[in-house]
């Protein structure tokens, strides 16, 4: 974190919480003004995404799994609501901040994911993952003692610890068995778990917490071998209980598959092809299954799947790298 933001966030504790016009940084207010609860939760992410974050309709819309003109129409319908209703720009008072804090936690872990791993350009955007952990650092400054704030941040610092190895000098993609795990920043992670024993002190373990728990069992192996899969497995039942998706179940089934072998994960990701079939993801995710189990022309189809969905050219450049193997042994 860079020293005028450090000067900032330590400014904070000096700050009384009814004092909330005071805050600092005016992507805040942006943020709690777009998260009015007078505006349907969908339309207060996506809106907030495009005014603060800078995502682009594209870039929201991957977010989200839907098509460019769904977002766009939210964004015209929010801004209209906004616009018509004189919702004020401002920090709402210290009594209303909890009912906008869901909105507000959604929009931060948004902005992290989409600079985590960018649509378009480089494959991170350290500029967008910096700035949700910054924002995430104010937002628990001003309301302390919340367990979903802390389960975020730890989320966000244990996965961002692994930003340095996560691409090569060029600025191709590395995966994560792959990595060179001494690059990692260590100082991050020991920060990160003790955030998330913090957060699970405060309350009940949300769904961030549930993520950063993840991250933690994937941080603390020394090596990839070592990876607690099993564990994984459960924790990501345990979210798919908390927080239902397509992608939770994914990301379950590829666990379950690091734990038990790839003929038990195949079957749970085919389960999903009709919700995550324009979801780049799924088609990797099942192509890398399809090539352990050395069904490869089936695998190259599912990578070649994967190549054309995907919008980051990296990532593309990484499928078409996997593709090419299928060619030099004879199947291209």
């Amino acid at each position: 974190m860079g020293r005028e933001k450090t000067e900032a966030l330590a400014g904070l504790e000096n700050l009384d919480v009814d004092d909330t016009h005071e805050i600092p940084d005016e992507r805040l207010r942006l943020i709690f003004t777009c998260c009015h609860p007078a505006l349907a939760i969908e339309a207060r992410v996506a809106l907030t995404l495009r005014t603060v974050g800078g995502l682009t309709t594209r870039e929201i819309a991957r977010a989200f799994l839907l098509p460019e003109r769904t977002v766009a129409q939210r964004l015209v319908r929010a801004k209209r609501k906004i616009r018509e209703s004189g919702i004020p720009y401002r920090v709402p008072p210290a009594e209303l901040l909890p009912e906008r804090l869901g909105g507000v936690l959604a929009v931060l872990y948004l902005i992290f994911n989409e600079g985590y791993a960018a649509t378009e350009g480089e494959l991170v955007r350290d500029d967008l993952c910096e700035e949700a952990i910054w924002l995430a650092r104010v937002v628990e400054h001003l309301l302390p003692g919340q367990a979903d704030t802390v389960g975020l941040l730890a989320l966000m610092i244990l996965t961002h610890a692994r930003r340095p190895a996560r691409t090569d000098e060029a600025g191709d993609l590395v995966l994560l068995e792959e990595q060179d795990r001494s690059r990692w920043d260590h100082d991050a992670i020991d920060e990160g778990l003790a955030l998330l024993e913090r957060a699970a002190a405060l309350g009940p373990v949300g769904a961030y917490g549930v993520q950063a728990q993840i991250a933690a069992v994937h941080d603390r192996a020394p090596r990839p071998e070592d990876t607690d899969w099993p564990a994984i497995a459960s924790l990501y039942a345990r979210l798919d209980r908390l927080q239902p998706s397509p992608v939770v179940s994914l990301n379950r089934a590829v666990a379950i598959a690091m734990a038990d072998g790839p003929a038990a994960g195949l079957p749970l990701i085919d389960a999903l092809a009709q919700e995550l079939d324009r979801y780049h993801l799924f088609h990797a995710a099942r192509a890398d299954l399809l090539r352990r189990l050395g069904r490869s022309e089936e695998a190259r189809a599912a990578y070649e799947r994967a190549r054309d969905l995907a919008a980051n050219p990296r990532e593309r450049a990484f499928l078409e790298r996997r593709i090419d193997g299928f060619r030099v042994s004879g199947l291209g």
